[in-house]
């Protein structure tokens, strides 16, 4: 799976009410099946192959079926349809955006006591998995958000790399002495299509100003007054000519623009290091920056969701996902799969710690964890998130200002959060 793919995943579809599955039956006296929808690609399909292959040799009675399901992108669409036609699998790989919606279905199994006895998941982990108090998924990968700076860019341009504490203003006025027009080279990037991967990166600021997702009622905005001064930073990069912006989905432009040197710095996550390693940028990673000199970075982690296809099949299916999430396989997932530890047990094994020695600019992801924060799992916030994400664009292209696309941004918003859920 492309793991930028979560940031696109709060297509918010609403699901009816679905009946009782009837999914691979077992045959008699044989181990128990369990079908997982696995969402993943080439790499991360690899190291799960793996995993089940020693699944299977120290768990004889069940049987994990990998060979279904749809990849990550388009789980909410086909799990959406199965739920509705009674045939669903036992577990499925849920972007955490849109674990509100799936956790609608009476057929997804609260797994608060699994979650609750795991290895001590990271607070944002949780957080992401929990729906009106009660954890309705396993934490299956976690992310957060720093800035990969270009050190090439920034000696050409004669500045110092930026420190922890560094504030938004000197996020705005270190790309702007990046940047060179005539040389095509950008201070920053931004991502311009509108959709969760352009409105993730503003909720660390909002979050920092006070504001919130939702309002403290649940029946508003809580960024009202916090979203324009957010959207001011926008307005100040473009103002600026100092972001470029990517027009296309997936944001694949804007990193191909950094790792051709064009560039300064990127707000990202750890599973772009491997391939800006590999376009041999030299670079370094330092937090993201604040108003207030608090640290605060955005999580995004995706789940394991597990679904009701009778007791046998939940237990066995409960079975692995509590084997998966210990740290002795989570790091072998975190490493393969390009995700940070689930846990600070993790985090703490020989084997984490040697991958951290070897990839520059790994820890402050990690490091991160601390202070991070999750988007609420709330079904209204894929409807908030489109709001948001227009008036970013809006902002970005010059069209409209800081306080006209906040006013238009919350009357959709607020549209959405106000239908009783």
């Amino acid at each position: 799976m492309d793991r930028r793919g979560f940031l696109r995943g709060a297509g918010g579809l609403a699901l009816g009410a679905a009946v009782a599955g009837c999914g691979p039956a077992r045959s008699s006296g044989g181990p128990v099946t369990v079908e997982v929808w696995h969402g993943q690609t080439d790499t991360g399909k690899k190291v799960l192959d793996a995993l089940v292959a020693d699944f299977h040799r120290t768990h004889p009675g069940i049987r994990i079926d990998l060979g279904g399901g749809v990849l990550a992108d388009a789980m909410l669409q086909k799990i959406t349809a199965a739920l509705a036609s009674g045939s669903f699998p036992d577990i499925a790989y849920v972007f955490g955006s849109d674990l509100a919606s799936v956790a609608r279905s009476p057929s997804v199994v609260d797994v608060t006591d699994l979650v609750d006895a795991g290895p001590g998941f990271w607070a944002p982990a949780r957080a992401a998995v929990t729906v009106n108090g009660r954890v309705r998924a396993v934490p299956a990968l976690l992310d957060s958000l720093a800035v990969v700076c270009n050190k090439d860019l920034f000696a050409k341009a004669g500045i110092p790399l930026p420190a922890a504490g560094w504030t938004w203003a000197d996020f705005v006025g270190t790309a702007r002495k990046l940047t060179d027009v005539a040389d095509g080279t950008f201070g920053t990037a931004w991502p311009a299509t509108g959709d969760e991967d352009t409105v993730w990166r503003l909720w660390p600021m909002v979050w920092d100003l006070g504001g919130d997702v939702i309002g403290a009622d649940g029946r508003g905005i809580g960024f009202a007054d916090q979203g324009v001064r957010a959207l001011e930073v926008v307005r100040d990069l473009a103002a600026a000519k100092a972001v470029y912006l990517d027009p296309k989905t997936g944001s694949e432009q804007m990193y191909q623009a950094f790792e051709a040197g064009r560039i300064g710095m990127v707000p990202t996550g750890p599973w772009q290091l491997p391939d800006i390693t590999d376009a041999g940028i030299d670079y370094a990673v330092v937090p993201l920056p604040s108003f207030s000199g608090r640290p605060v970075t955005i999580s995004g982690p995706d789940t394991w969701t597990l679904f009701d296809n009778g007791d046998e099949r939940v237990q066995a299916a409960r079975t692995f996902l509590s084997w998966l999430a210990d740290p002795a396989q989570d790091v072998r997932w975190d490493d393969g799969a390009g995700s940070l530890p689930l846990s600070r047990r993790t985090q703490q094994l020989p084997a984490w710690q040697e991958k951290t020695a070897e990839t520059p600019g790994l820890p402050v992801f990690v490091d991160a964890l601390e202070n991070a924060r999750v988007r609420p799992v709330h079904p209204a916030y894929p409807q908030v998130s489109a709001a948001v994400g227009t008036a970013i664009v809006a902002v970005l292209l010059g069209q409209a200002t800081p306080a006209d696309a906040l006013r238009d941004c919350a009357a959709a918003a607020n549209a959405a959060l106000i239908i009783p859920r």
